[in-house]
């Protein structure tokens, strides 16, 4: 974890430039704080959006997590699988799609069996939560990180987000108890960004926490995620399925090698020749430390070129790989979680606790409006991984779907807040959950036949 500084410098007071003032400021430029920007925009508030790089889209994009999953809540028996996390996600799909930049099963290849695990499971759309093999095709996108950054520069630019790239979170404006704005740092020095309604979707609760929002801080794996490139997959593929045994042997090799990766350590993606590696994980490194994302900058691009190299030899298909480049950013899975005025456990999340107040929803699972406000703060809404939440159910429920699905219903949050004059805390969790419906999204607020429903939920 990070440790605490023993020696300080003294600084010079200063005066910060307010460069923009609007309703809602929304920190943090990933999937969740892109979502809640345009979701905000689309009913009616001025927002500006603030981003540390110089893209949008987050671990989509620059983490270059390239399946989006988590989205379909499994059928069995004569239960028909349910696509539950939908709205802004679903139109970055159409959007991705319509560049050829999207790929995902019909409705009708969502079954098990070998022929459609052949077609499909190199994609990465499984539903990997079940053991054995052949495990079912469900609904799941394989996407190009660029069209990810093109569609999400399109959209704020659609709905009239003022867009703030190249600005790095510093401190919160905090007068009188409230979130009055934000303070970044540009090249240009240090900038001061007021507003009405602030939300943090910076993935490790850095807002909140400079306003005091009561934290944990978790740790989780963290990855250098790769791209290779001149791969002959339909070789590999060939290999692996002609060959399986022989294949797992190689693949178990290969993950020695790479010291750690999920069931498939490479996944097709939509341009020919260029496999997407998730990998490796590694344990032991402070997400929020430079000392130790440094390290693990290092540590990571020896794993990845060691695998290449051993790729390259021992692999049909895999005799041409190429390093095509690391991702831009570090995926960072588990950092600062916030204590809010519900937090989500374990056994929430396994058992598919069903929330009066849901207002987003995962796979199963479902978040209440409740988790994403911190309890002592009026004006900040939280959407994305930091969410309030145990660190055992943020592993299970902290993939970019989701987290859209948190940025939207944040985004509705405070344009009702503002439409209404009141705090967050007091904004009709009904109206929210109508709007969302209204809008695309699934809020949660009809429980799936597997719900578990609390006896006092009507309470």
């Amino acid at each position: 974890m990070t440790g605490r500084n023993k020696d300080f410098v003294m600084t010079k007071s200063e005066q910060v430039p307010v460069v923009a003032t609007s309703d809602v400021v929304v920190v943090g430029g990933g999937a969740a704080g892109l979502s809640a920007a345009v979701s905000a925009a689309r009913n009616g508030c001025s927002v500006t959006l603030v981003e540390r790089y110089h893209h949008l889209g987050g671990m989509a994009s620059g983490g270059m997590v390239l399946v989006l999953d988590d989205m379909v809540n499994p059928g069995h028996g004569n239960r028909p699988d349910e696509i539950v996390t939908t709205g802004i996600v679903s139109e970055f799909v159409d959007r991705m799609k319509a560049q050829n930049a999207a790929v995902f099963p019909p409705p009708e290849d969502c079954v098990t069996n070998w022929e459609m695990w052949q077609k499909w499971s190199r994609w990465g759309c499984i539903n990997f939560h079940e053991t054995g093999t052949p495990q079912p095709i469900i609904h799941a996108v394989a996407f190009d990180p660029d069209a990810w950054k093109r569609v999400s520069l399109d959209l704020v630019k659609d709905c009239g987000v003022n867009l703030r790239l190249h600005s790095w979170f510093s401190e919160a404006i905090v007068e009188n108890g409230r979130v009055e704005g934000v303070i970044c740092q540009t090249k240009l020095g240090r900038q001061a960004i007021r507003a009405k309604m602030v939300i943090d979707a910076t993935g490790d609760l850095d807002l909140a926490a400079s306003a005091g929002a009561e934290f944990i801080q978790g740790e989780y794996i963290v990855t250098t995620v790769f791209r290779l490139c001149d791969v002959d997959t339909d070789k590999a593929e060939a290999f692996e399925y002609a060959n399986p045994e022989e294949y797992k042997k190689l693949d178990r090799q290969a993950r020695r090698v790479i010291g750690g990766a999920w069931g498939m350590w490479w996944l097709k993606t939509p341009l020919p020749g260029i496999v997407w590696c998730n990998c490796p994980h590694m344990t032991g490194y402070d997400g929020l430390s430079p000392e130790g994302m440094v390290a693990a900058e290092y540590e990571g691009r020896e794993r990845m070129m060691n695998l290449l190299a051993f790729a390259r030899a021992n692999i049909p298909g895999f005799e041409n790989a190429k390093m095509l480049g690391a991702a831009e950013q570090l995926g960072i899975r588990q950092t600062r979680l916030l204590r809010g005025e519900y937090v989500v456990t374990k056994d929430d999340v396994h058992k598919r606790r069903h929330f009066a107040d849901s207002v987003c929803r995962g796979r199963d699972y479902y978040t209440p409006y409740r988790a994403l406000l911190p309890k002592s703060l009026d004006n900040v809404i939280v959407a994305g991984r930091h969410y309030s939440v145990d660190s055992d159910a943020q592993k299970m429920s902290r993939e970019i779907p989701p987290c859209m699905a948190q940025g939207e219903a944040a985004g509705v949050a405070v344009a009702l807040a503002l439409q209404s004059d009141c705090a967050l805390r007091d904004v009709n969790v009904g109206a929210i959950q109508a709007q969302l419906r209204a809008q695309g999204a699934d809020p949660g607020d009809i429980p799936s036949a597997n719900a578990l429903i609390d006896q006092n939920e009507g309470a």
